[in-house]
């Protein structure tokens, strides 16, 4: 079976539990489940159920396709996503990507757990990614090209939607909520990187490192989606003041800036 037949199983799987056509799609990453609380559900479907979908493995992915309205919008909203290091292939990241795309999404909201580079932030900080870059050494658009999907060689100029970008610092305004811009780079992971690393990438340019989004950011660019991305810092990779962090630090400095983080996306969905 094609990506395109998977894709459209799995559509029309989820069409037959739930009516409601969403205009945005939503990524909620580690320790970031709750927002999904705000949905007034129609539905909700674990992933197991779904034909073709990968299924979450990794501590504090819930693994729900949740489809409901947030103050009167239609949302479809992904509590927990896959990654390379769980042994799932670009191409099975970007599937849950482009189904929801054929679900209706025109925007797709991304969250993540993110290391800090970048020595003016601080672990808990709200930041919206204004651009990314891609050292896994993956791509899901490797291979043949389905123009179902989006064109052979998509531009990457404008990945993060300027508009989007300026509503949500309108809205940190408004909420009085701290929120700076950085750049993301996204690396395969599981393990946490070296001293030597941390300072590679920062010389590179980046803000913040994740082990995630970029495949799903790169899916969605090929379909044709606006895009609005926001990290969570839950640890900083400063190589010379470098300490040692565990997985359980980094779910708990995520659920304590969960609640800011959740009040932005939700007035930021009302906005768009």
């Amino acid at each position: 079976m094609n990506e395109f037949d998977k894709v459209m199983e799995s559509v029309e799987h989820i069409k037959k539990l739930s009516s409601l056509k969403p205009d945005i799609g939503i990524i909620l990453g580690t320790g970031l489940d709750k927002l999904a609380d705000k949905i007034n559900k129609d539905v909700v479907i674990p992933y197991k159920d779904i034909p073709h979908f990968p299924v979450s493995t990794v501590k504090s992915h819930t693994g729900n396709l949740v489809i409901g309205k947030i103050s009167g919008k239609n949302v479809v909203a992904m509590q927990g996503r896959f990654h390379l290091y769980e042994g799932y292939s670009a191409l099975q990241i970007a599937l849950p990507i482009r189904v929801m795309k054929f679900l209706g999404i025109t925007t797709l909201v991304e969250s993540n757990a993110a290391g800090g580079l970048n020595p003016l932030f601080s672990r808990g900080d709200l930041v919206v990614i204004t651009d990314h870059i891609n050292l896994m050494g993956h791509n899901p658009l490797i291979g043949y090209n389905d123009e179902r999907f989006g064109p052979r060689f998509p531009d990457m100029s404008r990945v993060y939607d300027k508009a989007l970008i300026e509503l949500a610092e309108n809205t940190a305004l408004d909420l009085k909520t701290p929120l700076k811009k950085g750049v993301l780079v996204g690396l395969t992971g599981p393990n946490l990187e070296t001293r030597a690393e941390y300072r590679f990438l920062r010389m590179l340019g980046a803000d913040m490192v994740c082990m995630s989004t970029v495949p799903e950011v790169i899916a969605a660019v090929h379909l044709g989606l606006r895009i609005f991305g926001v990290s969570v810092i839950t640890d900083m990779c400063l190589p010379d003041a470098l300490k040692p962090v565990s997985l359980d630090e980094i779910i708990e400095i995520a659920s304590r800036a969960e609640p800011k983080l959740t009040e932005l996306v939700e007035k930021v969905i009302i906005k768009i």
